[in-house]
């Protein structure tokens, strides 16, 4: 940057100062609505679900500030894709994604006594301060067999709702400890075998009226980006029912070193229109990553949920005026 030239300023989200509602019925789900609008943005539901289905927190409805919903739950195709999540498909011979397992030469098999859980502990805070809400989490991670594997901290704030461009955003942010006394060996499809499939961590399903939606990089678009690295990715698809579209924004903290320059695993995006929408930043994508005893494994992503079609040029100017 040259003497003349100045950082961009971090543009001011519109609204009236009220602030962001929590409703939280407890043992169940906490929600968070806009007060302007009266719109719920999402409900983050905690309670345990099917065994079968791998138990685990996950947000569902997510809307945008129009109403829209743009996450989907239990589709026929996978009980077990539940709005956005964090959690492992592959986990030293586990799976913490739900459903059945893959296993190369195979493909994917009923094994129950693979699918394991993702268990609440205790919120540490939740809270509205004038336009962010935070949600802290403790969970703890288990095989089948439910032994302790892995605790969890896990914060997910909601910042940046501006009424105005009709977008808002949440950070996600998730810390792993391993507590077996070996390492803990996280995977995917890909690493057992199948190509480009290598899907695993922070999942978004999105409506059926996504399929065939938008997929957009910095420097390109479309279904070509599976298995690439970016900074950023966004998908845009429209709606059933109502009018318009809706695009959402997925991208990584800077201390991510999600292309892996800095010596961190890398993360490679997975990602579908058809034959429906999905995105996963995932961080085992083609090498699995091995998380030492004691070690932690930390993760911070962004996620924008905004009205219309937005283009690339919009995207990579919202994340300069909002940056990390």
């Amino acid at each position: 940057m040259s003497a003349n030239q100045q950082a961009p300023q971090p543009r001011q989200a519109q609204n009236d100062g009220r602030r962001l509602r929590i409703v939280h019925a407890h043992g169940d789900r906490i929600t968070v609505t806009e007060p302007t609008t009266g719109v719920e943005l999402f409900s983050y539901v905690y309670r345990p679900e099917a065994a079968w289905e791998a138990p685990k927190p996950y947000l569902h409805p997510v809307r945008t500030l129009a109403g829209d919903v743009v996450t989907d739950y239990r589709p026929n195709d996978h009980r077990w894709h539940k709005g956005l999540q964090l959690t492992a498909s592959h986990l030293s011979g586990q799976n913490l994604w739900g459903g059945n397992t893959y296993v190369h030469g195979e493909g994917y098999l009923r094994l129950p006594e693979r699918v394991g859980s993702m268990a609440h502990v205790g919120f540490d805070e939740v809270a509205s301060d004038g336009a962010r809400a935070v949600i802290a989490e403790r969970l703890t991670w288990h095989p089948y067999t439910g032994e302790l594997w892995a605790d969890e901290e896990r914060r997910i704030e909601v910042h940046d709702v501006d009424t105005a461009t009709g977008s808002w955003a949440l950070t996600w942010t998730s810390s792993l400890t391993n507590r077996r006394e070996e390492p803990l060996r996280f995977g995917s499809p890909t690493t057992a075998g199948r190509e480009m499939a290598g899907y695993t961590g922070l999942f978004w399903r999105g409506p059926r009226a996504f399929r065939d939606g938008r997929i957009i990089g910095p420097d390109a678009e479309g279904p070509e980006l599976m298995g690439e690295q970016a900074p950023w990715l966004a998908y845009s698809g429209e709606h059933d029912g109502s009018d318009g579209h809706a695009t959402l924004v997925f991208a990584h903290a800077p201390e991510n070193d999600h292309a892996g320059s800095g010596g961190t695993h890398p993360a490679h995006w997975f990602v579908r229109n058809e034959p429906f929408a999905a995105v996963a930043p995932s961080w085992s994508f083609f090498e699995e990553l091995e998380l030492a005893p004691g070690d932690t494994l930390t993760r911070r992503y962004r996620v924008v949920v905004a009205d219309g079609a937005w283009e690339r040029a919009e995207i990579a100017k919202y994340l300069e005026e909002h940056p990390w």
